[in-house]
């Protein structure tokens, strides 16, 4: 027995290192027929890598304080050495993270991987969504630009449209009456430490979910059923390593190409990424003529927009804002189509999911414009378009008619 094989066994004795190797990886048994859609998991747990180990760096040359915090994000992009590219790169990589996550749960609605019996996988994908959104909106509000302190500002007082507790829940998310230097803090605590620990073990605990039931693939077939009796190995499925790590590699290099591309050529990408008003330091008493989010919440930023104020409360439009994304944690149980993938599905659902996506990216666009009669129909109709889709399905699925699967993954 080689040195090695002392030490790995030494090893496992007293931590299961070859046995978790197994059971995640050479012994854990994937279906054969996956496609490019099955990429974008692996993309955002680079992205989340990317972010933390760029996000270390940031936070040892940025100073969370109201007087000194745009002018440290200067001094990094400027002064400290490659700390322009750090900057970028995790400036970037905040919205690459929901391009994937945005592209990763479009293959879940095509495929039905929230179906029985990958009910949790998809609701702890919900939850790493929501958690997400709540990291980018802590996020923003660090370069202390103008973008970001109204945006901010914004942001928090729609809180405060919540009846009765909503004055008193608006002033404890900001620490204090207006935007200022105790909500810098606190947010920047939460952005660097709190979320980020709740973020790692959802994401642990999606991936032990997925390693639990097995993947679900583009025929929406349980590789599980049909094993083979000797070994009880699938016979559809292949071993994830070295077979799917190597299919994985090949994704990383095509995104980090797109990455790179964007970090050295088009970082702001054309304000999109990187907003041209907050490069300039935060103002209180200088309010940008328009203030909208980051592209990534621009779509539930245009539902609330949708819905008109009643008595002089925003309230309503907080509400729907609320339900556009709670309603994806019912998902599994409002599709009852017999078949999963939509490669068997009828024509009802393959019109009601493009009409979805027209309706987010149509909403995702109208949150970026200013707020105009045209605009807000517009804005009306997608919302209607949107929550139709979910309210609607158990009607629609049911009544759709379907292919028959095969027996065996199809390729």
């Amino acid at each position: 027995m080689s040195a090695m094989q002392k030490l790995m066994g030494w090893i496992d004795d007293r931590l299961p290192l070859t046995a978790t190797y197994k059971a995640h990886l050479s012994e854990y048994y994937a279906p054969k027929n996956f496609n490019f859609w099955y990429f974008f998991g692996s993309l955002a747990l680079l992205v989340l890598v990317i972010q933390i180990v760029t996000g270390i760096f940031l936070t040892m040359n940025y100073k969370p304080d109201s007087e000194l915090a745009f002018a440290s994000v200067e001094y990094i992009m400027r002064d400290v050495e490659w700390g322009w590219l750090i900057r970028y790169m995790h400036s970037t990589g905040a919205s690459m993270f929901f391009v994937v996550v945005y592209l990763h749960m479009f293959r879940g609605l095509m495929y039905g991987s929230y179906r029985k019996p990958r009910e949790l996988i998809w609701i702890f994908g919900v939850l790493i969504y929501l958690m997400l959104m709540a990291e980018a909106f802590l996020g923003y509000l660090l370069p202390w630009g103008q973008m970001s302190f109204w945006g901010a500002q914004v942001i928090v007082n729609l809180f405060a449209a919540v009846p009765v507790i909503g004055e008193d829940l608006s002033i404890w998310i900001r620490g204090d009456y207006v935007i200022s230097d105790a909500t810098l803090n606190r947010f920047f605590a939460f952005h660097v430490i709190a979320l980020p620990l709740v973020l790692i073990a959802l994401v642990v605990v999606h991936l032990i979910a997925l390693h639990e039931v097995g993947s679900n693939n583009p025929d929406g077939i349980e590789i599980k059923k049909k094993k083979d009796p000797n070994t009880g190995i699938p016979l559809d499925g292949i071993p994830f390593h070295p077979y799917y790590t190597v299919k994985d590699i090949v994704g990383v290099i095509v995104f980090l190409m797109v990455f790179t591309a964007i970090v050295f050529f088009a970082p702001t990408m054309g304000g999109y990424f990187l907003e041209a008003n907050n490069f300039i330091p935060a103002d209180p008493l200088k309010t940008p003529p328009h203030i909208a989010p980051l592209w990534y919440f621009t779509p539930f930023y245009a539902i609330l927009r949708a819905v008109p104020p009643m008595f002089g409360s925003q309230f309503p439009g907080v509400v729907a804002m609320g339900l556009s994304i709670v309603l994806l944690f019912f998902l599994p149980w409002l599709d009852r189509s017999k078949v999963k993938s939509i490669r068997y599905r009828g024509p009802i659902y393959k019109i009601a999911l493009a009409l979805f996506i027209v309706s987010f990216v149509g909403l995702g666009y109208l949150g970026l414009l200013p707020a105009t009669p045209i605009a807000t129909i517009f804005a009306q109709v997608f919302s209607v378009i949107y929550f139709l889709f979910f309210l609607l399905m158990p009607w629609y699925t049911s009544i759709d008619k379907t292919k028959p699967e095969p027996e065996r993954v199809t390729g």
